[in-house]
């Protein structure tokens, strides 16, 4: 099969977009990110880029549906549709006689934690020279040395088509193929800092980055507080001394619920992560905003995302006091259970 045909295949398969690069681009990668160390006779990595809708991010920016994001636009996307493509692609490669390996996403096992730390006690390299198991591919750097895209300075992946509206999977294959360029660093994130601005958490900073090489191109991205960045997520804020903090069941005492949060506290998670309660603000909402402003994403829409001024919570026991009561009655509200039960039974 020529790279062309794979292409086509994976996007058959249910991917939006297909880029692939040459498995020598992670030379010089730590080891607990390199492919090779899983695939030693790789030579191609293939990088699929599935489509977040605009429409998933709608019920949040309203303010009124906030599960859609977390399940159909996150893990709906990370835990089930994106395995099938991969799985399905690598059927084919198999079948023209070369190994292949899908990956949906990244594994649960993996032996580093988000910030790139090990984790301790938590597993044993199996011979000298070997990394820990298990190797954690960063999908978004594959996405750029794949050619799908630049990593923007809040660290998402940009693409022409979706800018940062877009999931990755990875097959490593034992296959030669055609790879593509690598995008130009700067070709779509031109620092607007709109992603800076309205990070709800203020996890991504202005003035402070990481710079990597990644296949001979300078790579430079915001220095992110990963650690604010996974409690803003939730829809976290830090409770301060004398305010209640039981937004989080499990850090009893710690948080509270922020201002980009409708919930008393915080929902379970969807599809094993999902629980996106800050909706991408910055880094995915306030991204898409610029860049489909400047006319550079091919994904189109004939009218724009944000047409009035963003909602707020006031969790202040005032703020709550001053509740008004929603425009909604009970279904069953002056009726006997005996409706109720009849309808059940329909």
């Amino acid at each position: 099969m020529t790279a062309e045909q794979i292409k086509e295949a994976a996007k058959r398969l249910g991917a939006d977009i297909v880029g692939i690069g040459s498995i020598d681009r992670w030379e010089g990668a730590p080891a607990q990110m390199d492919p090779r160390y899983i695939m030693p006779k790789a030579k191609s990595v293939i990088a699929m880029g599935f489509r977040v809708f605009r429409g998933s991010l709608r019920g949040i920016e309203e303010g009124t549906f906030f599960s859609n994001y977390s399940s159909m636009g996150y893990g709906g996307i990370t835990y089930m549709y994106m395995p099938q493509t991969c799985i399905n692609l690598c059927k084919l490669i198999e079948d023209e006689g070369y190994e292949a390996i899908p990956i949906g996403h990244q594994s649960d096992w993996r032996a580093i934690d988000n910030i790139g730390n090990l984790k301790e006690n938590f597993s044993r390299p199996v011979e000298p020279g070997k990394p820990y198991p298990d190797i954690m591919v960063h999908l978004r750097i594959a996405g750029f040395l794949c050619g799908l895209g630049e990593i923007g300075w809040s660290k998402m992946l940009l693409t022409p088509e979706f800018g940062p509206r877009v999931r990755i999977g990875i097959i490593l294959t034992e296959m030669e193929l055609e790879p593509d360029p690598i995008m130009e660093p700067g070709t779509l994130c031109n620092r607007c800092m709109a992603c800076v601005r309205e990070c709800p958490g203020g996890c991504i900073p202005k003035d402070k980055s990481v710079k990597v090489n990644l296949a001979g191109y300078d790579v430079e991205w915001a220095d992110v507080d990963l650690i604010g960045c996974d409690d803003t997520f939730k829809g976290a804020e830090k409770a301060k001394e004398g305010e209640k903090g039981d937004y989080i069941a499990k850090r009893p005492g710690e948080f509270k619920p922020a201002f980009f949060s409708p919930f008393y506290k915080k929902p379970h998670n969807l599809y094993n992560t999902g629980q996106a309660i800050c909706g991408a603000k910055g880094c995915t909402r306030a991204c898409m905003i610029s860049l489909e402003s400047r006319g550079v994403l091919k994904n189109k829409f004939k009218s724009p995302f944000r047409t009035k001024k963003l909602w707020s919570m006031d969790w202040s026991p005032e703020g709550i006091a001053n509740d008004q009561p929603a425009p909604y009655t009970p279904p069953y509200a002056g009726r006997d259970n005996s409706d109720k039960k009849a309808d059940d039974a329909d």
